[in-house]
């Protein structure tokens, strides 16, 4: 047989097998994961980022008023050397004053060689009295070093502080830059349907936990006006509609959630904590069957969001990131509690 016909047999053969081999089986498609898990999961790791937020949101305030103290400490010292060496001038010139006028004599010798005692007498107050101002002199030179050295070291801890603080805020910075990074990791994994049926089922949970709210009667007869601060806070925060949510932001272009109320309140005259959490430890809590427009309704175990009630049942909030400043039923996130930040003050 020849090479060519050999060739061709030999290829007739291998492709008679192909087509009688069994073809291979396909890979079974993952299963799609339910909506409800994909929304749990979201809603997880927005509020994984928020809380970040709050944390660092904290930590930006603590080194906001630690940067103020170091401010004032260098300003302290400042003055303190200006005050040490004018005190090492009086020194010195009462040094030069005592080497050029210095005498073996004391003020008794001189009473009783003199012819007139009671001038020598005379002479030996005003030196005494040039005693006590040089002896005030090395007090105050004594008392200068001392402060200037110890507003030296405490200025050299508040610089410390500053520099750990901030680098406390640089790791915090990071961590919600990687969380929210996990949420938009997730969202891009969703198709539009995904997308609009997580969504979906959201509002769905969003308007049941409103119902049960409202009909449970926990928020009472809910017909109390707002106070003069109160409405004003309101006023501000309703001006910020459609804005959108920025973390770490306080306006005026963008908030995050406590940056919103914070700013309302300050506005209206009233300052108030800058986090959320503080807002919750540190402001008078009020039932929620005694909310009036105006106070703060805190959401979640850590009391890591917040919002600025209106009453009827709504908030106006910043959500999260992605979202704009809008109003929200009382019930969008789980409520902890209020507080009501124009009362007395809360013992703590």
């Amino acid at each position: 047989m020849s090479g060519i016909l050999l060739r061709l047999a030999c290829t007739a053969t291998i492709a008679a097998q192909v087509a009688l081999a069994p073809a291979p089986a396909l890979a079974a498609p993952e299963p799609q994961r339910p909506m409800a898990e994909l929304l749990t999961d979201l809603q997880q790791l927005y509020r994984q980022a928020e809380q970040a937020t709050e944390t660092y949101n904290a930590t930006a305030e603590k080194l906001t008023a630690q940067r103020a103290e170091v401010k004032r400490l260098d300003g302290e010292l400042a003055k303190a050397r200006l005050a040490l060496k004018g005190s090492q001038g009086d020194a010195g010139r009462l040094a030069r004053e005592q080497y050029q006028n210095s005498s073996d004599f004391s003020v008794y010798v001189r009473v009783f060689l003199a012819r007139d005692p009671q001038q020598a007498l005379d002479e030996g107050h005003v030196i005494g009295r040039v005693a006590g101002e040089r002896a005030a002199t090395l007090d105050r030179l004594t008392g200068a070093e001392k402060r200037a050295d110890a507003l030296a070291t405490s200025a050299r801890k508040a610089l410390d502080t500053q520099l750990t603080l901030a680098g406390k805020q640089k790791k915090q910075r990071d961590d919600v830059t990687r969380r929210l990074s996990d949420v938009e990791r997730l969202l891009a994994s969703l198709t539009p349907e995904q997308r609009g049926e997580v969504s979906q089922l959201e509002q769905d949970g969003v308007a049941e936990a409103q119902r049960r709210l409202t009909g449970s009667g926990a928020l009472g007869d809910d017909d109390r006006p707002a106070s003069a601060e109160g409405g004003r806070a309101i006023r501000y925060a309703l001006d910020q509609l459609g804005k959108p949510y920025r973390w770490g932001a306080v306006g005026p272009a963008s908030f995050d959630c406590s940056g919103l109320t914070s700013r309302a309140w300050a506005r209206a005259g009233t300052p108030i904590p800058r986090t959320s959490q503080e807002q919750w430890a540190r402001l008078p809590h009020v039932p929620l069957n005694a909310l009036r427009p105006g106070d703060l309704v805190i959401y979640f175990p850590e009391a890591t969001h917040v919002a600025l009630y209106l009453g009827d049942g709504k908030v106006v909030q910043a959500p999260r990131t992605g979202d704009t400043v809008k109003i929200s039923p009382i019930a969008a996130n789980p409520v902890l509690g209020a507080v009501r930040p124009d009362a007395a003050p809360r013992r703590l």
